[in-house]
């Protein structure tokens, strides 16, 4: 009995699973079809939305001088139409300036309405550039959910570098990376003598000081040579780059990557803030005319100024302090900064030994460390594109050490003959 009640259930399963199991293929038939039809109506929809680049003029504002993008999504069937913008910040957040300084500052992605970020431009009288790219329904599909994807909470923060990964390097890249097929740009003509100092240096000319503490704190590594590709930080050299760009697909055919190119908002009259009247050289200029005169000074009375040194040597070694901080910071291009030399943060640990001996007129051991790291930032310079004006401050702090040992040296030489005259007085 028991073996014929087996029998039974499993004969009974096994109907029950020939009828189920048809009825499970139907359903799951049904599903995969509805799926692809989904699909298909959404890549179907894809052919009413445009997928552009946006590319914002340099405004006046310190951190927009170098103009900014984002990516525009307009759908023509439902009316939608969105910027994407991944060069959200607050200076609210607590040290930020500190944070930005050593290069951790988050920025986050935004998606705005494009009449909000029309408005904004609009205000500020700055125009914006609009290439629509060429793309299949597939791309835009791939796009506009990688889009959905970073607009996640938890995707949205990332962690900001002017030169690597900003708000134009994302834009470009969540386009570029969704795309099917390789996309080629124009060669990149620069000889081989762009650099990332000499690129920014096109857009700050007409501020000065916004140049001058840029190329402060940049070290060594801004003056390499870049690569094909790593001018794109910079939103106009991307825009530019992208006319000439095509995209070579795998039947080996080709296409532009830019299908047409306008002003979405055109350019208006942007209100210039005054700066400051003198220029960084200006500044240096005096600095080393006034050091000029304390060395004519105490050249013709024999004495040491030593209260203008320690103000030149305190100065100069808090500004190191800022350079030596840069050592740990997460910009790759600050760390090493032949600057150091100049603004030495040394200067604080000699400071108090080196007045006890200038006051009594007597030599100083940082007079030679001093000598010697100046004569190096002058050698550095081989390496180093330094700010406006260092050459002339270190220039005048040389000349300034020189005197100095040149009066100790003379006081020491009179000292001399004055013992030697005593003594053969003596006998």
């Amino acid at each position: 009995m028991g073996n014929i009640s087996y029998f039974c259930i499993v004969k009974r399963f096994g109907s029950f699973l020939r009828y189920n199991a048809l009825i499970i293929f139907l359903l799951l038939t049904f599903c995969g079809r509805m799926s692809a039809s989904q699909d298909s109506v959404l890549l179907q929809k894809m052919d009413s939305v445009d997928i552009s680049l946006l590319t914002c003029q340099p405004r006046q504002k310190i951190y927009s001088l170098y103009g900014h993008t984002a990516i525009r999504i307009e759908d023509r069937s439902t009316g939608n139409d969105w910027a994407v913008n991944y060069g959200l910040f607050s200076f609210d957040k607590p040290f930020f300036v500190l944070r930005f300084v050593f290069g951790l500052t988050d920025y986050e992605m935004g998606i705005e309405r494009f009449s909000d970020f029309r408005r904004e431009y609009e205000r500020d009288g700055c125009g914006v550039w609009q290439q629509v790219i060429s793309l299949s329904r597939e791309d835009k599909l791939a796009i506009m959910e990688a889009v959905d994807t970073n607009y996640r909470p938890e995707n949205r923060v990332y962690r900001y570098n002017y030169f690597y990964d900003n708000c134009t390097t994302r834009a470009r890249d969540i386009i570029i990376r969704c795309m099917s097929g390789d996309v080629v740009y124009g060669n990149y003509n620069n000889g081989g003598k762009a650099t990332f100092r000499s690129l920014t240096h096109v857009y700050n000319v007409e501020h000065p000081w916004a140049r001058f503490g840029n190329d402060l704190l940049l070290g060594v590594k801004a003056d390499m040579s870049i690569k094909s590709g790593q001018e794109q930080f910079l939103p106009l050299i991307l825009s530019k780059e992208l006319d000439s760009a095509t995209v070579k697909t795998g039947d080996g055919s080709s296409r532009p990557l830019v299908t047409r190119a306008f002003w979405a908002i055109e350019p208006g009259v942007q209100s210039v803030g005054e700066n400051f009247p003198l220029s960084p050289r200006d500044c240096m200029a005096i600095i080393a005319a006034v050091t000029l005169l304390f060395c004519l000074v105490d050249l013709k009375r024999g004495r040491i100024s030593w209260g203008y040194d320690a103000t030149m040597m305190l100065l100069t070694g808090l500004a190191g302090l800022i350079l030596l901080a840069m050592v740990f910071s997460q910009h790759p291009t600050v760390s090493l900064n032949l600057q150091i030399l100049l603004l030495n943060p040394l200067a604080l640990a000699f400071l108090y030994p080196a007045m006890h001996h200038l006051r009594k007129g007597q030599r100083s051991l940082w007079l030679t460390i001093w000598l010697i790291f100046i004569c190096l930032f002058l050698a550095g310079s081989i390496f180093q594109h330094y700010a406006e004006g260092m050459w002339l401050l270190a220039s005048s702090l040389l000349t300034r050490d020189v005197c100095i040992l040149h009066i100790i040296r003379k006081r020491e030489a009179e000292s001399h003959n004055a013992d030697a005259a005593a003594i053969k007085k003596q006998r």
